[in-house]
C-alpha cells in the first residue's frame, strides 16, 4: 500500500492479502528493499483521497519493483501514477470510474448553480442582517446559455444530461468527435470558448493538459462567461483566472480543484465572484465506500485470474494475445 488508504480500503485489504503499507513503515527505505523485489500488486490512491502524503509512483519508484502485475488507484484520475511506462511494462493499471459520477456531476452544478446565481453570498447576506436592510441584490441567470463541456467522458456526459434538464444547450471540445455523442464537438478549444459562456473542465489532470484553460481561453469566454472545474487544478491556469476575475472579464468560477492543494492562493480567496469547494466532488460517505470498495474488488479480481474490472485507457484489456 503506497499511501495510507481509508480505513475501510485497508481493512478488506488486510483481510484478503499479505499487505506492507509504505506510509506507516518505520523504515520506509528498509521495508522498499526488503519487499519490493517480491510484490505482484500495489494500492494507491489520488492526494486528496489518501491519509498520508502524496507520493508520486514515478519510473524512478516503480523500476524498484519487477514483479509487479497491477496498480489500483483509489480515484477517477490516476495523475499520479506514470501509467504509460506501467503498460510499457505489461503492469495492469485500473482506477474507480462509475461509482462516482453522478456525485462529481451533481457536485458540478451545484457549483454552477453557486457561481451564477450568488447562493453563497445570499446565505452571508441573510446571516449578517442585510436582508432586514434591503434584498439581496439581482444576479447573473443559467436561461438562455450555453455550456461548453472540456471532456465529455463519464462525468462529462452525466453533467450535461444533467445541464440539459436546467435549459442548458450543450457543445463539448475533446481529442477527436464522439460518433454516438448528441451534442456539437469543437475542434478548438478557444473558438468553443467563443461561442459559450459556461466552460465546464472535467478532462483529465497531467502534463498533456496542463494550463489546456489559460487567458486566450478566458478572454473567448467573454464578460459573462462562467467557469467551473472539477477536474485537477493544473488544468487551469489558476494566475490567468485570477486576474481575469479580478478585471471581471469574465463573470464568475466555481472551483472544487486547485494548482497547489490544499494550499489556494489568498488572491482567490478574496474574490467575491468565486466559489470555492475543498476538493468534495465525490466527498460523501456512500460514494467513497464505492469507491474503498472498487479499488480492493479490482485486486480481488486480478489476484483470482480473471482480469482487471476497471482499467484505465491505457491499459490494454484483454491483452493482445488473449483477445483471439
Amino acid at each position: 500500500m503506497a499511501v495510507r488508504l481509508p480505513a475501510l480500503a485497508r481493512a478488506e485489504l488486510d483481510r484478503r492479502f499479505t499487505v506492507h503499507s509504505l506510509a506507516d513503515a518505520t523504515d520506509a527505505e528498509r521495508m522498499l528493499e526488503a519487499v519490493a523485489p517480491h510484490l505482484r500488486a500495489i494500492a494507491t490512491g489520488a492526494a486528496i483521497l489518501a491519509e498520508s502524503p502524496h507520493l508520486q509512483l514515478d519510473v524512478a519508484f516503480l523500476s524498484r519493483f519487477p514483479k509487479l502485475e497491477i496498480i489500483a488507484n483509489l480515484g477517477v484520475g490516476y495523475d499520479n501514477i506514470d501509467a504509460r511506462h506501467a503498460v510499457s511494462r505489461g503492469i495492469v493499471v485500473t482506477n474507480t470510474p462509475d461509482v462516482l459520477t453522478d456525485e462529481t456531476a451533481d457536485t458540478a452544478m451545484g457549483l454552477l448553480l453557486n457561481a451564477v446565481r450568488e447562493f453563497p453570498a445570499a446565505e452571508r447576506y441573510l446571516r449578517e442582517g442585510g436582508w432586514t436592510r434591503k434584498p439581496f441584490r439581482l444576479t447573473a441567470s443559467l436561461r438562455g446559455r450555453t455550456m461548453g463541456v472540456i471532456g465529455l467522458g463519464r462525468i462529462g456526459k452525466a453533467i450535461a444530461r444533467r445541464a440539459e434538464g436546467f435549459g442548458v444547450k450543450i457543445v463539448y471540445h475533446g481529442r477527436s468527435r464522439q460518433a454516438d455523442a448528441p451534442y456539437p464537438w469543437f475542434a478548438s478549444l478557444v473558438e468553443m470558448a467563443k461561442a459559450v459562456d459556461i466552460l465546464m473542465v472535467v478532462t483529465p489532470g497531467g502534463p498533456e493538459t496542463r494550463h489546456l484553460v489559460n487567458a486566450q481561453v478566458l478572454d473567448a469566454l467573454g464578460p459573462d462567461g462562467v467557469l467551473v472545474n472539477i477536474a485537477r487544478g493544473s488544468v487551469v491556469d489558476e494566475a490567468a483566472l485570477i486576474k481575469a476575475l479580478k478585471e471581471r472579464r469574465i463573470l464568475a468560477a466555481g472551483l472544487d480543484v486547485f494548482a497547489a492543494e490544499p494550499h489556494v492562493p489568498p488572491q482567490l480567496l478574496a474574490l467575491d465572484n468565486a466559489v470555492l469547494l475543498p476538493h468534495v466532488g465525490s466527498g460523501s460517505r456512500h460514494t467513497r465506500d464505492m469507491m474503498n470498495r472498487l479499488v480492493v474488488d479490482n485486486l480481488v479480481s486480478w489476484a483470482s485470474g480473471a482480469g482487471p474490472l476497471t482499467p484505465v485507457a491505457e491499459t490494454p484489456w484483454p491483452p493482445a494475445e488473449k483477445q483471439g
